[in-house]
């Protein structure tokens, strides 16, 4: 797509939307903030309408300070015709509605939420199909699968999905029974949210990616394997139909 990617951020506040920001800033040349969508952290939205000036926005309050943008609902958001590429970055259930009214409209969508495609699965990816709709993963194990993936002829035969086994890696059944919250919420690497980091801490995030890799790839449940990697390098892992292996790998800075 040529030209300046118009972009509408729905979960402006939380990690993923505010490195999305950060990127937006380092190519203003290429990238233009024109909606976005925050939740109860009202400071930190203010301060991101305030900077960005986007012409939409969607929150739990009206800014008191002088702002010329329109108030929408995140579905009119993700479908408007100034819009090109959407984030979606929410939490729980709130990005399925307009994640669907963004594939109907025909955008991109940089997708972050699992839990859209955990509920409907099934009826995202049918959309994105009939509206010629791309979907394009943000979660780092999927984003990881989606590169590995690009311009390869030779077809997957198995799908690895990396862990960092939380910070009870090492505990003993005893020790697990006497965990505190916490606990749970010092994650050895990652500093994300709180559920997110909980549902890190006891493997649950897995099993909800697994679930997201099965719609985004097309792929069957049994052969997407998940491996315990505490360095957290190697994000994920293809096997072709050869035996080759691709890996995507990062190292935190």
């Amino acid at each position: 797509m040529g030209g300046v990617k118009k972009i509408a951020i729905l979960g402006s506040t939380g990690s993923i939307g505010q490195q999305a920001l950060d990127v937006i800033r380092a190519s203003p040349d290429e990238l233009q903030v024109v909606a976005l969508a925050g939740g109860k952290n009202i400071e930190l939205i203010e301060r991101q309408i305030s900077e960005f000036q986007p012409k939409m926005f969607c929150s739990s309050f009206k800014p008191d300070f002088s702002y010329s943008g329109e108030f929408l609902p995140m579905e009119e958001i993700a479908s408007h015709p100034e819009v090109n590429f959407v984030i979606v970055a929410t939490s729980g259930k709130a990005g399925l509605n307009p994640t669907l009214a963004a594939l109907k409209a025909g955008k991109i969508v940089a997708l972050a939420s699992k839990e859209v495609l955990v509920m409907a699965g099934e009826i995202v990816v049918r959309e994105a199909s009939l509206h010629q709709a791309q979907i394009i993963p943000v979660d780092s194990e999927h984003s990881a699968i989606w590169q590995c993936l690009q311009g390869e002829k030779n077809g997957p035969q198995r799908l690895f999905l990396t862990a960092s086994g939380g910070p009870f890696h090492n505990y003993s059944q005893s020790q697990l029974g006497k965990i505190t919250p916490g606990q749970a919420l010092r994650h050895p690497i990652w500093k994300m949210g709180k559920k997110v980091t909980i549902d890190s801490a006891t493997l649950m995030n897995k099993g909800l990616e697994v679930i997201e890799a099965h719609w985004l790839f097309s792929f069957p449940f049994d052969s997407i394997e998940i491996l315990i990697h505490p360095q957290s390098i190697v994000h994920s892992i293809v096997e072709f139909r050869d035996g080759s292996l691709k890996l995507s790998l990062a190292r935190l800075i």
